[in-house]
């Protein structure tokens, strides 16, 4: 795919696409905040890597590809991670979908988990939507065109927000009044290692105002592209649904993420759908 062709695509993305997986995000927080207030609908039970499934996973997925079926672009989903990779090897182009980001924190009840949808061209992100339905905040990113925050988007059963309506409400960022004192530095709530604890040393050394700031899902992405926060380091594993739509809105902000501590690209589409440890930046950070 040469660049224009890329370039057209992110048009298409802004025009056409963006309402639509505007839209998928927010049926989907719908599904899954409908669950979340009924702690006996859960039904929670444990995937092939032993990690959390709940009903609104489910539910949220159906939502998902339901909603963006209409699109006619294939969808790599985590729930639907049995996907062969002799038949997605070969796509230009696909949406890359974690449903519900942060199961776990979902099951604690603690309001820290997103719905992530990315479009991907030639391997490579080129439009995202990033939905925090408890918060009613949604974040969207066009390669090469910015990252946006836009406010009060209630979870709902029958969204039909169009293009102009979305572009009329996007607050850039990062936002203005973001600056802090200190260097406040991003941890997963739930997924710390001793390797976790060495890099916060590490740069502790370097800022010894260093405040840890503990938080569930990829919303840490948006708090590093706001200006919120500084530094996030994960030394688990993770998936590429996982990081997909909140790399390029951190990175239209200005940002950066990079593999720990080797300091290369993440890779999409992978055979092997892992991401490495890696360490994300705000535009503060470069």
């Amino acid at each position: 795919m040469t660049t224009q062709d890329q370039q057209q695509i992110v048009a298409q993305i802004r025009e056409h696409l963006l309402p639509h997986c505007f839209n998928a995000a927010v049926k989907a927080g719908a599904a899954i905040m409908k669950i979340y207030k009924n702690r006996d609908d859960y039904d929670i039970s444990l995937k092939s890597d032993h990690t959390p499934i709940t009903m609104a996973d489910r539910m949220a997925h159906n939502t998902i590809k339901d909603t963006l079926g209409p699109t006619r672009i294939p969808v790599l989903s985590e729930e639907g991670r049995e996907m062969l990779y002799d038949e997605r090897r070969n796509w230009e182009l696909f949406l890359l979908v974690d449903p519900l980001d942060g199961t776990v924190e979902f099951i604690k009840g603690n309001n820290e988990f997103t719905v992530n949808i990315a479009l991907l061209a030639d391997n490579e992100c080129v439009g995202s939507v990033l939905y925090v339905p408890y918060l009613e905040k949604m974040y969207v990113a066009a390669k090469g065109k910015g990252a946006y925050l836009i406010r009060n988007i209630a979870p709902s059963d029958n969204p039909q927000y169009e293009g102009k309506q979305i572009e009329a409400m996007l607050e850039k960022l990062p936002l203005e009044g973001s600056c802090h004192e200190g260097f406040r530095v991003a941890l997963s709530r739930s997924h710390q290692t001793p390797e976790t604890h060495q890099r916060v040393e590490e740069l502790r050394a370097e800022h010894p105002d260093l405040e840890i700031v503990e938080q569930g899902s990829s919303y840490k992405f948006c708090l590093l592209a706001e200006g919120t926060v500084d530094y996030y380091v994960r030394t688990t594993h993770t998936y590429e649904w996982d990081t997909a739509a909140g790399e390029l809105i951190l990175s239209e902000a200005g940002g950066k993420t990079i593999s720990y501590p080797d300091g290369k690209p993440l890779e999409y589409n992978k055979e092997d759908l892992k991401n490495p440890w890696f360490e994300a930046q705000g535009a503060k950070c470069r």
